[in-house]
């Protein structure tokens, strides 16, 4: 039988520093960080996003501005969502080789050979309707359809250097397709990284006021996830792995960390989750209120998310969070 107190004493493995750090279990680094990055048209741009504390617009000239510093800071990989010069029904400027996300990808590639490109995949930021695919004349979701262009934004990717790409618009059977075309375009190497259960939440607000990808009418939940429901968020995770995922994603992060816990336990694909930007938010606005101490708050937020089970952490605090670790 365990001994109990007296003879037991855990505070024993918590009386000096060094024997603390010796022992802890969860380690959070820089390499640990993934830094958004929203890349725009034109050329001079470094322009505060309002709904986003520390978070610029950069057009692909500036870039260099907040790549260097993250790089020194030991952050290894940038995802990058682009707004794109044109929109249309059928989001068709997300293939386009000369839009800002294909020429940021480039410009990484060539300017930072030890940046790790990853692109998000999607539609709602090119369509005029803000919707993730296409719509039916009815303005339903057509999925099946919406998939085509999926894979040739994805190809569009990879012909500008992108390491890895991030499908995010929870369409059925996206990663094989986009796998599919990966494969017969000769880009076998380039990784996929699926947001595997990316939930319907409350607290993309900012985002899409970053992204301008709101949907002009309707919503979002018949294809992203209920909240409520943690097992189908584990099939919808493992049918991506299921289709060819190299690295499966839980969005968003602290309102999910149950469910990424709980994926932990079912696979072996590295895990990465999404700490997006109404968190983020939450986070900054009651550290400027003085309710929080910044350092401690942003260590125990992130930390939890590797806790649970996350490999790489998206977070838009990567640079700062790595400046202090």
């Amino acid at each position: 039988m365990t001994a109990g107190f007296p003879a037991l004493r855990m505070r024993r493995l918590r009386s000096h520093p060094a024997l603390r750090d010796m022992l802890v279990e969860t380690v959070l680094e820089p390499r640990h960080l993934v830094l958004p990055l929203f890349v725009v048209p034109g050329e001079g741009v470094e322009e505060p996003i309002p709904s986003m504390e520390n978070v610029n617009h950069w057009s692909v000239d500036r870039l260099s501005r907040i790549v260097q510093p993250a790089l020194d800071a030991g952050v290894k990989a940038f995802i990058l969502f682009g707004l794109p010069t044109y929109k249309d029904a059928l989001g068709t400027s997300a293939a386009d080789a000369d839009q800002p996300t294909q020429r940021a990808c480039s410009f990484l590639r060539e300017r930072f050979p030890q940046a790790y490109c990853i692109t998000d995949v999607c539609l709602c930021q090119y369509t005029d309707h803000g919707h993730c695919g296409h719509l039916t004349p009815e303005g339903e979701v057509d999925n099946d359809s919406s998939l085509e262009q999926l894979a040739r934004a994805s190809v569009s990717h990879a012909r500008a250097g992108a390491h890895m790409v991030a499908p995010s618009d929870m369409m059925d059977g996206r990663v094989g397709r986009i796998r599919a075309a990966l494969d017969e375009a000769g880009f076998s190497g380039t990784a996929i990284m699926s947001y595997a259960a990316k939930m319907s939440s409350a607290f993309y607000g900012p985002f899409r006021d970053a992204a301008e990808s709101a949907p002009k009418s309707g919503d979002r939940k018949s294809y992203q996830m209920p909240p409520g429901n943690a097992r189908e968020a584990l099939r919808e995770a493992l049918l991506d792995e299921d289709e060819g995922a190299d690295l499966l994603m839980v969005k968003p992060a602290l309102t999910c960390l149950d469910i990424l816990a709980r994926l932990r336990e079912k696979t072996l694909l590295p895990l990465a989750c999404y700490l997006v930007s109404g968190e983020y938010m939450m986070l900054r606005s009651a550290i400027a209120g003085g309710l929080l101490d910044e350092g401690a708050a942003l260590l125990e937020a992130h930390r939890a998310c590797r806790r649970a089970g996350a490999d790489l952490i998206i977070t838009y605090e990567a640079l700062n969070l790595a400046r202090r670790l």
